[in-house]
């Protein structure tokens, strides 16, 4: 390519790279510290909630014990929707429950004692610290359009990595030079071109997954097809209701299921007016009780992992090992360091813009000596 094609092509580069990040880095940087925070979303939690977590003993109690206690705790007309028993046996139990409410249900979280069954706190589960980070960082907290707004800024972050990606990269001699640190007098820029070329590969993957989940219709098409019925119903499921009164107990539930599976149980979901049947995970197996005759059935072989599942562990770090969520939290406070280092290249560039322009127009203006 001739030089001044790619000198051309190269500023045309970075003008679309600049005013990326001029126009989203007030959506860029809450999006990305929101979250690197999320990666550790049980710590924080922890940090946050520390009543939660004053726990000691592994679970000791049956899962009607568990429902009981929390049930003293909520309202007289709310259900309770499932047990959740601590990963690893360290920490709290947790009872979900719903109230019948317009559209969704409404959800209550409560936290037990798993020793003792005492209850240690209650919430609402869309409030806390911890669930606005998610809302803020799924949908700017924005109603409707919100996930969308989301989606296209990963779009344009993914765009603004491989443009970066060509600004970093050395116009000419050794490919070496784009690792050096004084590729520029400014250390603002220098500290710009060397992290994120660093943090690109990261911040691609996350941008590009977060486009993923926003738009799971759009990617829909790159799934393996599977039949109708098979094909969960997000809306519907979310508003089920626990049976008000079921035939067969939590405690009778979770004995029938033991011979079937291996190790401890993790979740006990009730029965719902949509799907009568008690489920229990155990691990990634889940066996499901009939609640009208108590009859446990063996559970189905695993289904193969979805693309968009995929995505969504790549994206959050869920099960991935802490090198993984080390570089996602990284390549969440990198890119808000990224925006103000732009920020700053780009004020400083109009700052001496200015000047030059300044000293230019006192050039022209000054008075031509006498011949």
């Amino acid at each position: 390519m001739p030089q001044s094609r790619k000198l051309r092509l190269r500023g045309l580069w970075f003008q679309v790279h600049k005013w990326i990040g001029l126009t989203l880095a007030i959506l860029i940087v809450p999006i990305s510290l929101s979250g690197a925070a999320l990666v550790w979303h049980d710590g924080l939690d922890s940090a946050i909630n520390p009543q939660r977590y004053a726990a000691g003993g592994e679970a000791a109690l049956g899962p009607a014990a568990y429902a009981a206690s929390a049930q003293s705790r909520l309202g007289p007309d709310e259900r309770i929707a499932s047990v959740r028993y601590p990963p690893h046996g360290h920490g709290p139990v947790v009872v979900a429950a719903v109230r019948p409410g317009e559209g969704r249900p409404l959800r209550t979280n409560v936290w037990l004692d798993p020793a003792t069954g005492r209850v240690l706190d209650s919430a609402s589960a869309d409030a806390g610290a911890v669930r606005f980070l998610h809302t803020l960082h799924g949908s700017l907290t924005v109603p409707g359009w919100g996930r969308t707004i989301v989606g296209w800024v990963g779009a344009a972050m993914f765009f603004s990595c491989l443009t970066g990606l060509w600004l970093w990269w050395p116009i000419g001699g050794s490919l070496r030079r784009g690792f050096r640190w004084k590729r520029q007098n400014s250390a603002n820029a220098n500290l710009h071109h060397l992290v994120g070329f660093w943090i690109l590969l990261p911040l691609a993957m996350l941008s590009f997954t977060g486009l993923w989940i926003s738009f799971p219709g759009l990617f829909g098409a790159f799934e393996a097809a599977q039949p109708r019925s098979a094909a969960p119903d997000r809306a519907r499921a979310q508003r089920a209701l626990p049976l008000a009164r079921t035939a067969t107990t939590a405690d009778q539930a979770l004995a029938a299921a033991r011979p079937l599976a291996q190790g401890a149980p993790t979740t006990i979901s009730w029965p719902t007016d949509q799907a009568p049947a008690w489920k229990i995970a155990f691990g990634p197996a889940e066996i499901a009780v009939d609640d009208a005759t108590g009859e446990a059935a063996p559970p189905p072989p695993p289904r193969p992992e979805t693309k968009a599942r995929l995505m969504r562990r790549l994206h959050d770090g869920t099960g991935m090992g802490p090198v993984w969520q080390a570089l996602i939290f990284l390549g969440g406070i990198i890119p808000a360091a990224l925006a103000v280092t732009g920020i700053v290249m780009w004020l400083r560039s109009r700052g001496w813009r200015a000047a030059l322009a300044k000293k230019r127009r006192a050039g022209r203006l000054a008075p031509q000596p006498a011949e």
